[in-house]
């Protein structure tokens, strides 16, 4: 309900800052299409597709958690203005489908590229509280009834990102056609490399010694392990709120690092990596960084740091874990 009201109070402050005068200007001025993006993958991708016919915005800022994230006036004005909003989808993103309820705002889902896949609790994941589903459940009441709640981090595969970019590419041609050769060969350019990718992490799974991934933190990436046959054990889904496990959750995942020999766990970024540091000390085995690509910092974002680069380092992440 809290972001249900959000969007009536920034409709209303819209309103006000365009009958005041006090709004900047939301897009750029030069007749270019305006990509208006929610999160980092959305962005890189739009980026790499658009290339200098598209000014690309992205509106959750860097390091922000994207899960809790709610749009600022301006945020609403940029989304309403824009050529294009290119957005993930699912419930971590409701307050889109609030804002575009009433509105004919051109709009690309990333969670509709693709071929969708159920969240999952695996043996040993801490279960989410009852207390903690009380707000989450009178907030989308009225949605229960709609279907399962999918796992919404859908670029964590290449494959996937590779039919987001496909999407993406057919809908920039569709909005520019004049621009639709240099999109169709930005998207040619980055899909071979995109396939490179790929090959990289099925020559890692078929070369490495083992097939099972730990993860002590949250497991966002289960398209990625899906795509690969792997095998995880993980702490907490990918989109859950708590980051302080009970000790029965440790000591499963302690068990695990033990049982299989497991060489190293995962964090993910921005974790707190407490978890990963008990296991480590009661192991004797070590921490590596898989990036979710979810989010990046502020100093990547002003260095153009990209999906594939940070794609990159897990291929080099993933052969030390499965050897």
């Amino acid at each position: 309900m809290k972001k249900i009201l959000c969007i009536f109070i920034l409709s209303a402050l819209l309103l006000g800052l365009a009958a005041c005068g006090e709004a900047e200007p939301a897009l750029p001025r030069d007749g270019k299409p305006v990509i208006v993006t929610t999160l980092f993958p959305a962005y890189d991708f739009a980026r790499q597709i658009a290339g200098e016919r598209a000014e690309v915005i992205l509106l959750v800022p860097p390091g922000a958690e994207a899960h809790s994230f709610e749009p600022t006036a301006r945020d609403m004005i940029r989304i309403q203005e824009s050529s294009l909003f290119f957005c993930n989808g699912g419930e971590s993103e409701a307050w889109v489908e609030e804002l575009l309820e009433d509105q004919q705002i051109e709009t690309l889902r990333m969670l509709d590229c693709v071929d969708a896949l159920e969240e999952e609790t695996v043996e040993g994941m801490q279960a989410v509280p009852e207390h903690a589903h009380e707000e989450h459940d009178h907030a989308h009441e009225e949605h229960e009834e709609e279907g399962p709640e999918y796992d919404e981090h859908v670029w964590t595969s290449p494959v996937n990102a590779e039919k987001i970019c496909v999407a993406l590419c057919e809908r920039l041609c569709q909005m520019d056609p004049e621009g639709a050769d240099y999109y169709r060969a930005n998207l040619a350019r980055y899909c071979a490399e995109l396939e490179v990718l790929d090959a990289a992490f099925r020559q890692t799974v078929e070369q490495g010694q083992r097939r099972t991934l730990v993860f002590a933190d949250r497991f966002p990436v289960r398209y990625f392990v899906e795509e690969y046959g792997l095998r995880y054990y993980a702490a907490f889904p990918g989109c859950a709120d708590d980051t302080e496990p009970s000790a029965r959750t440790v000591a499963f995942l302690i068990d695990k690092v033990r049982d299989e020999q497991i060489p190293a766990v995962f964090v993910i970024e921005f974790s707190n990596e407490k978890m990963a540091d008990v296991i480590c000390e009661d192991t004797g085995c070590g921490k590596l960084r898989f990036h979710s690509c979810h989010t990046v910092s502020a100093e990547d974002l002003e260095n153009g740091v990209t999906y594939l680069e940070l794609m990159w380092e897990n291929v080099a992440a993933l052969k030390e874990a499965l050897n």
